[in-house]
């Protein structure tokens, strides 16, 4: 993960409870591009930008939505352990599938991760993702207690 400055080298806003900002990219293709990053961290909350299966600016597992799935939530765990938070503190998640056909097996797999934690989720069938190969984008957030 790369930290992701500001405009200038401002520190980042504190919160009114306490503790900063923080604000990590991946350095996937699109972050820089479309201006945001992989995985923020503001207190106690840990929030994830939506996470696809590419891998080093490929899309990865072609045509299986549930690889597809397992491979963006290892993406969105990743991120959420560089600002110290770890799939059991994940609290709710939002998945985007491109077909209601995948529903069942990303939702498998989402369970082969989440059953024992069972975060809120929704699941949401959208017209498309930003390349056609990607059927599913997944967020994650995250509740660190004592954070």
């Amino acid at each position: 993960m790369t930290a992701v400055a500001g405009e200038g080298s401002r520190p980042a806003p504190e919160l009114p409870v306490g503790g900063a900002v923080t604000r990590l990219g991946s350095g996937g293709p699109w972050e820089a591009l479309y201006g945001y990053c992989r995985v923020v961290r503001a207190g106690q909350l840990a929030i994830t930008a939506g996470c696809t299966s590419t891998v080093d600016g490929r899309v990865a597992h072609v045509g299986d939505a549930a690889a597809q799935t397992a491979q963006a939530i290892r993406i969105g765990l990743d991120a959420l352990a560089e600002v110290g938070a770890g799939p059991a503190d994940v609290v709710r998640t939002r998945m985007y599938v491109t077909d209601r056909t995948y529903a069942d097996e990303v939702g498998r797999a989402h369970n082969a991760v989440f059953g024992a934690v069972r975060p809120v989720a929704t699941m949401v069938v959208v017209a498309g993702l930003i390349n056609p190969d990607l059927l599913v984008e997944i967020e994650l957030e995250a509740w660190v207690a004592g954070g």
